[in-house]
């Protein structure tokens, strides 16, 4: 039976991560600082453990007959606009320690194949209506935010480990991820999540609030489409960075349209000030394309899965009165 690590494991695309390695059947071990808060996790084992820490890296990649088959990093320090633009200390900190130990023990330790988590943050600011942007087009890098540099500078660090340690690396670049099970309140919720609870705890013909003016223009990709992207990724002979991403592109007020939809709530929108971040992004999947990789959900499919769930949450949340 072959084996895998999954880092972030308590997270959200980490804890479907999981569920997807062991129907693949992996012996499935998860770490994170914290149990996953929505769903018990699927993992054969799971380590409470800092990835700061590299005494705790190194127990995390060490199996006691061998070495780990795959090794999958999505541990990180992050959240939805509001925490990137608030937090980014933290982010530039906790996040570079973790990918600086978990890389360097990695490869001391042997392990074949290692899959790191980057983000379209890398990316400068966009235009609506500019061309698709390739995955060597990061580069002159202006990322946007703080989360976004960090980022970049993991990738350059995993891919020098290939170059002069030997161990293979894929490196997968996501786009918008959301899906049930995933932070939904708190101020570290992204924002599909965050409209989906706005909109579950509106009346209907109620307002909801929204930060700018609506027109930033996003791709949203459900996470059962991002967990497939990272399997296959890991599996193919595709070197350096990779975008994974729904085509469906649109803004920030048609993502509340589409969730009032499925909801049946007539929802109004008040724009107020707060971070937005880049104006539009629009990026080419054509590398994981070449896996076979489609996106399986469009917008309102996915919303409708993540709406469900939102708002089932929601409910138990006012019984109890918190």
């Amino acid at each position: 039976m072959k084996t895998a690590l999954v880092c972030g494991a308590g997270g959200f695309i980490g804890g479907h991560l999981v569920k997807k390695l062991k129907r693949e059947g992996f012996w499935v071990r998860g770490v994170d600082i914290k149990a996953h808060e929505f769903d018990p996790t699927a993992a054969d084992e799971f380590l409470l453990l800092d990835l700061r820490q590299e005494a705790d890296c190194r127990e995390a990649l060490t199996l006691n007959n061998g070495t780990f088959d795959e090794v999958y990093q999505l541990a990180a320090d992050m959240g939805g606009m509001g925490f990137i633009h608030s937090a980014e200390c933290d982010i530039m900190h906790n996040s570079a320690l973790i990918n600086i130990h978990m890389t360097h023990h990695a490869s001391q330790l042997g392990v074949p194949r290692y899959f790191f988590s980057s983000s379209v943050c890398v990316y400068r600011d966009m235009q609506p209506g500019e061309p698709e942007m390739t995955e060597a087009e990061a580069v002159p890098a202006n990322p946007d935010n703080e989360y976004g540099w960090e980022k970049l500078y993991a990738e350059r660090m995993a891919q020098a480990y290939q170059r002069n340690r030997g161990m293979t690396v894929r490196i997968a670049r996501f786009q918008n991820c959301y899906g049930p099970y995933g932070t939904w309140t708190g101020g570290r919720e992204k924002a599909p999540a965050a409209i989906c609870r706005k909109v579950a705890e509106a009346e209907d013909g109620g307002t909801i609030e929204v930060w700018g003016d609506g027109t930033a223009v996003r791709s949203y990709t459900y996470v059962n489409d991002m967990v497939d992207g990272i399997y296959r990724l890991m599996h193919s002979d595709l070197e350096g960075a990779v975008n994974i991403g729904c085509p469906q592109y649109v803004t920030v007020d048609e993502l509340v349209e589409t969730v009032a939809a499925v909801s049946g709530k007539t929802i109004h929108i008040k724009h107020i000030d707060g971070p937005v971040g880049v104006h539009s992004r629009n990026f080419s999947n054509e590398r994981i394309y070449s896996t076979d990789w489609r996106a399986q959900y469009m917008l309102k499919d996915g919303i409708a899965e993540t709406y469900s769930w939102i708002e089932e949450q929601v409910k138990q949340q006012q019984k109890v009165g918190v």
